[in-house]
């Protein structure tokens, strides 16, 4: 059926007037950062066939992403580049770009929906819902939101990285990804702490001793 605004009108009949629902993308890439979005959607939207972003094309997603924009009362966006996913780890990297965009949020929310993530640290009331953005309309336009989002973002590291083909992959870990970071090795926007990045670190440092070969001892 998709998601409905059921969460939403329940926090409302608690007397809730700026429900903002967050959620994130990038948990999983090798590269790139995590990004988080976080919508307010008016009391009657009309956004129909709004979905979880991995159930819908790219170009759906383009296409409700100007619509959530038009409509939304507020919109935040925030992100955790590399080098604090590999300082914070990816949980507590993607908590900090939630907190960010929830900060960007005006008007500010006094209730939040958030997709399956507990968030510390948020004065204001959180429900976390399991499969939110399947479950929630104003989760599943955050998780659009930041999809396209990082998608741009990932686009622009490919004019900068051509070799890595960031533009097809994203930065996930698919054959292709892993094939040219084995080849060409890590570049400034891997995850340095996540293991295929590690690997391929690893066997390139070997690869270069072997090349090099054996130091040879004074005479």
């Amino acid at each position: 059926m998709g998601p409905t605004d059921e969460f939403e009108r329940a926090a409302r009949l608690r007397g809730y007037r700026r429900i903002a629902g967050i959620d994130e993308v990038g948990r999983g890439p090798l590269a790139g950062p995590v990004v988080a979005a976080a919508v307010i959607l008016p009391v009657r939207s009309r956004l129909v066939g709004v979905n979880d972003s991995k159930q819908l094309s790219e170009r759906e997603r383009e296409q409700f992403y100007i619509a959530i924009c038009e409509q939304a009362v507020g919109t935040g966006i925030g992100w955790a580049d590399v080098a604090e996913i590999d300082q914070l780890n990816i949980l507590e990297a993607t908590r900090l770009a939630m907190r960010r965009a929830l900060e960007q949020l005006v008007p500010p929310p006094d209730y939040v929906l958030i997709d399956a993530v507990s968030l510390p640290g948020i004065s204001i009331p959180i429900r976390p819902i399991i499969k939110g953005d399947a479950l929630s309309i104003s989760i599943a336009a955050a998780s659009i939101v930041a999809k396209v989002t990082r998608d741009r973002l990932m686009a622009n590291y490919h004019d900068m990285f051509p070799e890595y083909g960031f533009l097809s992959h994203k930065g996930y870990g698919t054959a292709e990804h892993l094939e040219r970071l084995a080849h060409h090795g890590p570049c400034s926007i891997h995850r340095r702490s996540f293991a295929p990045v590690r690997l391929a670190m690893s066997a390139r440092k070997m690869g270069e001793v072997h090349l090099r070969g054996p130091a040879l001892s004074e005479a």
